[in-house]
């Protein structure tokens, strides 16, 4: 059978197959709905989910937490893990900085959002 395809979850059998948007196990007849299925919809419709270090999904006008010491180009110190930043707009940046935003001290910046998590 396919590698890709998850085992059944009510008898661990490998045997399952994809029947429309269902899975489905022909040892113990279980059908149920794959898990990724609920994260592709919004990509079929064209809407992109942004989701912080912990996998909450953001929204524009979020405040985040940045989770991890940052390095800022031009400045002595750079942004302290901790640091709060209010109103962020969702974007397609460059290199995977998706959250566009200003930061007290440092002014308009990018950030990835793998570097922050929802507060």
């Amino acid at each position: 059978m396919s590698d890709n395809l998850p085992p059944c979850p009510q008898c661990s059998s490998e045997y399952t197959y994809e029947m429309n948007a269902l899975m489905v196990c022909p040892e113990c007849g279980h059908e149920w709905v794959p898990a990724d299925a609920g994260e592709s919809a919004p990509a079929a419709t064209g809407e992109r989910v942004i989701k912080d270090a912990v996998g909450n999904v953001l929204a524009d006008g979020d405040t985040v937490t940045v989770v991890k010491a940052l390095k800022v180009k031009g400045s002595v110190s750079g942004i302290k893990a901790g640091t709060k930043v209010r109103n962020i707009r969702l974007v397609d940046g460059v290199d995977g900085h998706d959250i566009d935003c200003r930061i007290e001290g440092f002014g308009a910046m990018q950030l990835k959002s793998s570097v922050v998590k929802k507060a």
